[in-house]
């Protein structure tokens, strides 16, 4: 059977990229005044700080502390415990992005996430085999990631007690946990800290002591807990009504409903919140430098101090934002890649 049929070309990419150049820059006087102005602004900025960056800035400060801000003043011979551990970390992290597919993959990886701690404890603190080594000698980039997985392990499950104690039909439950979410969101974080680095030693017995590594990861547990349960309560509201209804049609008890049915997609709905909440807990850990830890800055501030390194300020706080900033967009990275996988399209 022949026809005539008038063939259609593929368009040329280079044309479709104009069109959407001209589309979303050019496609009235007005927009083409603010793009040229604005492109303008940004090729000077860029220029400046290139400029400084390659040329005016000096990096020794950066490149000659590198070991103290990995490691802190971690023992030198036994620096090869914290490269395990990081490198593990890492490890997972692009294991993790690779999105496996295979079930009994993902459970191993979801095993090695959680051995991730006790595997931490025991190869930096020392034990078995290790010789001990005080949290004292903590510090960099090993201790600000170590607070900031073990806070969020114990904030999480905690959060989510709260935020189902607060949905409770039991009064006193219900009054406490909306008591303790209340009063833990009133006070700032800098108080709770206090607290547990000064306050919480008085209290306990004179034969247990909690060194300052343990008390700050239960400070900032507790208090993003409270942050965490609201997250958490808000994705439990979203749940229509009518599946739990039909979980009770299903002869399922009320633990059942919420652990099998309500729990698993109020957690994905509130998957961005606790990302946001991740993230600024990885953020919050700079507060440490106040309660004389010496993570990332409180070692820049201790090098700040060195007559060697006086006025090389910009070099160091650059550097300080490209560190957080690469640990928050690897745990945004995460969380999409985690999002992605739980919707209900793909499962």
């Amino acid at each position: 059977m022949t026809g005539n049929y008038r063939k259609v070309k593929p368009k040329n990419p280079k044309s479709r990229i104009k069109s959407i150049i001209e589309k979303n820059f050019f496609s009235s006087p007005i927009d083409t005044i603010i793009s040229c102005s604005l492109f303008y602004c940004l090729f000077i900025l860029l220029e400046k700080v290139s400029k400084w960056f390659f040329y005016q800035a000096s990096w020794e400060v950066i490149t000659t502390n590198l070991p103290l801000y990995f490691f802190g003043s971690y023992p030198t011979s036994y620096t090869w415990r914290p490269i395990i551990w990081l490198g593990l970390l890492i490890i997972l992290v692009l294991i993790t992005l690779t999105n496996v597919k295979y079930n009994f993959l993902r459970k191993s990886l979801q095993i090695a996430w959680i051995s991730l701690i006790p595997f931490g404890i025991i190869i930096l603190s020392g034990g078995i085999w290790l010789k001990p080594v005080p949290t004292i000698y903590w510090g960099g980039i090993t201790l600000t990631l170590f607070i900031s997985f073990c806070s969020g392990v114990i904030a999480l499950p905690l959060g989510i007690i709260l935020a189902l104690g607060r949905q409770s039909n039991l009064l006193i439950i219900r009054n406490v946990c909306s008591f303790y979410i209340d009063f833990m969101r009133s006070l700032p974080l800098i108080a709770v800290l206090f607290f547990g680095q000064l306050l919480v030693p008085l209290f306990l017995p004179v034969e247990i002591e909690l060194n300052r590594v343990v008390r700050a990861i239960i400070a900032f547990a507790i208090f993003a807990a409270a942050y965490i349960a609201e997250d958490v309560r808000g994705g439990i509201q979203s749940i229509p009504t009518n599946q739990l209804e039909a979980g009770e049609v299903l002869g399922l008890s009320r633990p059942q409903i919420y652990l099998l049915i309500v729990l698993p997609q109020a957690l994905r709905v509130a998957l961005p919140a606790l990302t946001n909440q991740a993230v600024g807990l990885l953020q919050n850990t700079s507060l440490m430098a106040i309660l004389g830890l010496v993570e990332l800055l409180g070692i820049s501030r201790s090098l700040l101090a060195n007559p060697e390194f006086i006025g090389r300020y910009m070099e160091v706080y650059v550097w300080l934002g490209i560190c957080y900033w690469t640990m928050c967009t690897l745990i945004s990275v995460i969380s999409k890649q985690l999002e992605s996988n739980l919707n209900p399209d793909k499962l």
